[in-house]
């Protein structure tokens, strides 16, 4: 961290009363501490401090920045920016400065040049600081575990790193071998079936600081035959037939085509060294053309009942399901009660309401490098992209887990989401716990509004990490913030909408949104507070990047 000197300015302003002595004035000094730093831009907090002898009701900060540098967002503060000049006064909260105390802003920007012709109150400032170099290597990475295997790759995931700058990528390591990724999953490929393996993560700063390795995990390869062998299927009958007697290990390869009927996996268990692998090419799609029959109390596979979802699995965990293609269905994929899947990308799109649900604690699962677009086609309101876990009223259906659906630790990895997704491109629900929404493209255009659908991201759930997603509105639609939290109440008490981090996103908000990250209640979360840090950054909103304070 560093910070910039820009005013020390004695304000004294001299006030004679019937020709009484001089009245005490305030003292203001103003210090910009340069909080993050990254390849485009940097985040800055501003402090200002009161050391005189009486408070100021109101203060007026203006700087210019150089050619090349802008501001891209602000907040805690009013900002009027001409050109390469900006000026900033007072919020409603903060324009009182008592003696000794302080008052706070910050901004975001694009470039790499600091403030010049500082004035606060009017009075000329100046000086700075040239920054430190960067020694300092991130921490080493945690939870390193294996997602997914098949017979010649491990999927691997892990917690971010932090740094006193910016971590800039992981060094997967594997005896000699590095895989160079800039998120927090990386899939290792060219390995040999049936052979065991040890990995370990290192992480990485802009100055090429490189921190101390994880503690390694090891996974062990799929056969490359016997429960692992190929079924190819090329009509809905024989798609169906397989999905029924799918054993660990299996790979069931779809041919190019179309197939319409409906499509369950039912009891069908892969196992963490032998998942069961649904594969095939963009071009081989699948089409449920009901839902018909009378369907039960809870949506469960019942004999004369269609449900109308383009693929069902239910009470199998342990699948991957890749590349190929779902559409015209009622919903697209569903998994109940089936952790441990991995969606890998898939297309799902025009589908009448959701295209992915992860439901019924269908925990630790990942949906990554998919397409989705044209949701709520018949019920605008229940067409969400990715719906993780279930709304508590659903909780006597979906339930499992003590009374909640768990969904948790389902991370949602660099897919595009939208146009025209009627509801949220992604619904984080009440109940789920810590995971992860990384790398994706949120197009917002086509956003209707119905049942309160008005962000790319509602998050309900307790201690996601949502980070470096990029978000952009365009009309049509309705649209109120980028991102937001909500505190629903639920039986079990859980701290529903809380603990959540924001980090390295870019919001665009059109001119429409209000603000890039809006948290519905800070006072509700004061054990587990949601935090906003100061890289993310936003263009185009009505209010600025955040209602919240910004961290550092």
């Amino acid at each position: 961290m560093r910070a910039l000197t820009l005013a020390a300015v004695a304000a004294t302003v001299a006030a004679l009363l019937n020709g009484g002595p001089a009245l005490a004035a305030p003292v203001l000094k103003a210090e910009v501490t340069q909080t993050s730093v990254w390849d485009s831009g940097y985040g800055a907090n501003v402090t200002i401090t009161n050391s005189g002898d009486t408070a100021t009701s109101s203060w007026t900060l203006e700087f210019d920045l150089p050619s090349g540098t802008t501001i891209t967002s602000s907040w805690s503060s009013v900002r009027t920016s001409t050109g390469q000049h900006h000026k900033f006064t007072n919020a409603s909260f903060n324009g009182t400065i008592k003696p000794g105390a302080t008052a706070k802003f910050g901004f975001n920007a694009a470039g790499g040049s600091l403030p010049v012709n500082c004035t606060i109150n009017g009075a000329s400032c100046g000086g700075g600081t040239t920054p430190p170099t960067d020694t300092q290597p991130p921490t080493v990475p945690t939870g390193l575990r294996a997602t997914g295997v098949t017979s010649s790759s491990v999927s691997l995931s892990w917690t971010a790193s932090t740094d006193n700058v910016d971590v800039t990528g992981y060094e997967v390591l594997q005896g000699s071998a590095v895989t160079t990724v800039t998120g927090t999953s990386a899939t290792v490929t060219g390995l040999s079936p049936a052979t065991a393996y040890q990995f370990s993560v290192r992480a990485k700063d802009a100055a090429g600081n490189t921190s101390a390795a994880s503690a390694p995990v090891s996974a062990t390869t799929s056969p490359g035959g016997g429960g692992g062998d190929t079924v190819d299927v090329s009509t809905p009958a024989q798609l169906q037939a397989a999905l029924a007697a799918a054993t660990p290990g299996q790979t069931i390869k779809l041919a190019a085509g179309t197939y319409h009927g409906s499509f369950l996996a039912n009891g069908r268990a892969g196992t963490a060294s032998q998942p069961i692998t649904l594969s095939g090419p963009r071009d081989a799609v699948i089409i449920n053309d009901g839902p018909s029959g009378d369907p039960p109390d809870c949506p469960a596979p019942t004999a004369g009942w269609d449900s109308g979802y383009g693929l069902w699995i239910f009470n199998s965990p342990h699948w991957n399901l890749t590349g190929f293609t779902v559409r015209e269905s009622k919903k697209g994929i569903v998994l109940d009660n089936s952790h441990h899947t991995t969606i890998d990308s898939v297309s799902v799109h025009h589908v009448d309401e959701e295209a992915v649900h992860f439901r019924r604690s269908s925990a630790d699962s990942v949906i990554r490098n998919s397409v989705i677009t044209d949701t709520g086609l018949v019920q605008p309101g229940y067409g969400e992209g990715v719906y993780l876990g279930s709304a508590n009223s659903n909780w006597a259906c979906h339930g499992n887990t003590g009374g909640i659906d768990r969904s948790d630790r389902i991370q949602v990895l660099g897919n595009k989401i939208g146009p025209n997704i009627a509801a949220e491109p992604i619904d984080v629900k009440e109940g789920t716990y810590d995971g992860v929404i990384r790398g994706n493209t949120f197009d917002g255009q086509g956003i209707t509004g119905e049942n309160s659908a008005d962000s790319w991201v509602d998050v309900k759930g307790i201690g996601y990490l949502i980070e470096d997603n990029t978000g952009t509105f365009r009309s049509p639609g309705t649209f109120a913030n980028g991102y937001e939290t909500h505190n629903t109440s639920t039986t079990p008490s859980l701290p529903n909408g809380c603990g959540n981090t924001w980090r390295n996103n870019r919001s665009d908000l059109g001119g429409v949104g209000q603000y890039a990250v809006n948290i519905t209640s800070v006072s509700k979360c004061t054990a587990m507070p949601n935090v906003v840090y100061a890289s993310n950054t936003v263009t185009g909103a009505v209010k600025g990047l955040t209602n919240a304070p910004v961290t550092p």
